[in-house]
């Protein structure tokens, strides 16, 4: 081979590391309750970022489900076919608890400890964390069934991943999704038309078209559908208790922009059997807690692959070379670097606080569930949409190299707008930041409890919390409140993010974002922090097992 093969000034693969090696979350762990998870999170965390783990990633990427909807003799089957990559991905996720398990676990933090294990194993591959996500979230919504959830919620929380067409009450462990959006509404899920009739035994029967079924291949759904009461929430099962398959007919697979080792699908119930979960006519009531758990995990899997993204481009930077010297060394790609971290770290408090929210509103911590109910709603609309900025500049630090499919980068970069879209789009997460502040006046009153917990530590975000307030006083009427409901998400979760960063992280992450995201000393792309912010301060804390440098 010639001389012009040899191959120089490239990094070289990033593996071996542990996606929990990660400072900020590590603090939050153990400043929130959840020390006692550590040990679980780092074992996780060393598998995401291992060789063998990113291989089961790549394929179930590349590979992607694959739908059958007759067998070769005709029958009618509505199978989903994977990859053995996806269900090792699957396996590892289950056995681990990051599905229903902190629901049967006493351990006060059994939520936030779950939620560190979701964002490091996230890091490995994103797409399977839907179904385990809507497991997670399907268990609070459920118990407004208790006969259901006395049957159901063991399999869901169990440790064991039981793939299978089999009557869900004989396997060893479930997966559950959710059927709500149709055509002709999305997100306005009262327009939707699929009927529910009672079938005289205690269930009812389904008929109706389903848009978006994400997961078709779980156990069983909690779904939207019209009685004569209203709009209700139904369980329904893939396969019924003698073992027949249910009417629930997979139309196709959804051809998406990313999250494409997951199957979503279009859905068809012909008189499909199902049990009534809460008050007929309050669906809407029954499912939002199963929403707001997704969502939570959509701050959580936003900021992990925020870190994942910061991850290789400190790691390619680190490496490749040019004008003479390391990228990390030269002073704009220290900005564009430190900015990103800055930003990362952010949404990596905000999610692990929203975490500890979920344990302590569990335990009837009013105060916190008032938090919850704002910050999540702010928090879902901010750091999912900076998710998508943050993976594209990520990736423009890897410049070409990061634009082929074999860095992983492009998948990063497909997967973080699903974020911002899941469970309610930007608007639809500003709107309901909109209702908490004026429907919920002590969500309001636990959030300021909250950001002036930092009170007198930094001009900068005492002013901010000052305007914040000042522009709450000022929403006027519901037409006008509209139009400001984004910039109001916007500072809501700045604030939220400035008052944990001063109080949790370093003076260097902390003065760099009041100094940008709150005092105006910042561009309109990453890499415009102010000259006077400490990169080497965050970027030492944003490295792992590097120097600060």
């Amino acid at each position: 081979m010639t001389v012009t093969h040899e191959v120089t000034n490239q990094a070289p693969p990033l593996t071996g590391f542990s996606a929990a090696d990660e400072p900020a979350l590590l603090a939050a762990l153990h400043r929130e309750g959840g020390a006692w998870g550590e040990q679980e999170v780092r074992e996780l965390g060393a598998l995401a970022g291992s060789a063998a783990v990113q291989d089961q990633a790549r394929w179930a990427e590349e590979q992607p489900p694959r739908l059958h909807t007759h067998d070769r003799f005709g029958h009618r089957v509505d199978e989903v076919e994977f990859h053995p990559a996806w269900h090792q991905l699957m396996t590892t996720a289950v056995e681990h608890g990051l599905h229903a398990a902190p629901w049967t676990d006493r351990r006060p933090g059994a939520h936030l400890v779950r939620a560190a294990k979701f964002y490091v194993w996230s890091q490995a591959e994103p797409g399977h964390g839907c179904p385990i996500s809507m497991t997670y979230a399907v268990v609070p919504a459920l118990r407004a069934a208790p006969d259901l959830a006395a049957q159901y919620e063991p399999l869901l929380a169990a440790r064991s991943y039981d793939f299978g067409l089999r009557a869900p009450l004989t396997k060893h462990g479930l997966i559950a999704g959710m059927s709500m959006t149709e055509k002709q509404g999305g997100s306005d899920v009262r327009a939707n038309t699929t009927r529910a009739v009672p079938a005289g035994d205690g269930s009812y029967r389904l008929t109706g078209h389903k848009w978006f079924t994400s997961a078709p291949m779980s156990d069983v759904f909690l779904a939207l559908a019209q009685t004569d009461e209203g709009l209700s929430c139904f369980l329904v099962p893939r396969v019924l208790p003698d073992g027949t398959r249910n009417g629930m007919r997979l139309m196709r697979l959804k051809d998406k922009l990313g999250n494409r080792s997951n199957a979503s699908s279009e859905i068809e119930y012909e008189d499909a059997v199902a049990w009534p979960v809460g008050e007929p006519g309050r669906g809407v009531r029954t499912i939002v807690e199963m929403v707001n758990m997704t969502r939570l995990d959509c701050v959580l899997g936003s900021a992990a692959g925020m870190r994942a993204g910061l991850r290789q481009a400190l790691h390619h930077t680190a490496h490749r070379q040019a004008f003479g010297r390391e990228l990390d060394r030269q002073p704009l790609m220290r900005s564009v670097l430190a900015d990103l971290a800055v930003e990362s770290e952010a949404a990596t408090v905000l999610a692990m606080r929203l975490a500890a929210a979920v344990d302590r509103s569990q335990a009837g911590d009013a105060g916190e569930a008032a938090l919850r109910r704002l910050a999540l709603a702010a928090g879902k609309y901010w750091v999912c949409k900076r998710g998508s900025s943050h993976a594209a500049e990520a990736l423009e630090c890897l410049g070409g190299n990061g634009y082929v499919e074999e860095s992983g980068m492009p998948r990063l970069y497909r997967e973080a707008p699903l974020l911002s879209i899941w469970e309610g789009s930007g608007n639809v997460a500003a709107l309901d930041v909109l209702r908490a502040l004026t429907r919920e006046p002590a969500a309001l009153d636990a959030y300021f409890t909250e950001v002036e917990a930092a009170s007198g530590a930094d001009r900068r975000l005492d002013a901010a919390v000052a305007g914040l307030r000042k522009a709450l006083g000022e929403l006027g009427d519901p037409e006008r409140a509209q139009l400001v409901a984004r910039s109001l998400a916007e500072r809501l979760a700045l604030v939220l993010q400035g008052s944990l960063l001063v109080r949790h992280s370093t003076p260097a992450v902390a003065d760099a974002f009041c100094a940008s995201r709150l005092d105006g000393q910042w561009g309109h792309a990453f890499g415009t922090l102010p000259p006077g912010a400490d990169l080497a301060g965050v970027l030492g804390r944003a490295r792992t097992g590097g120097d600060a440098a």
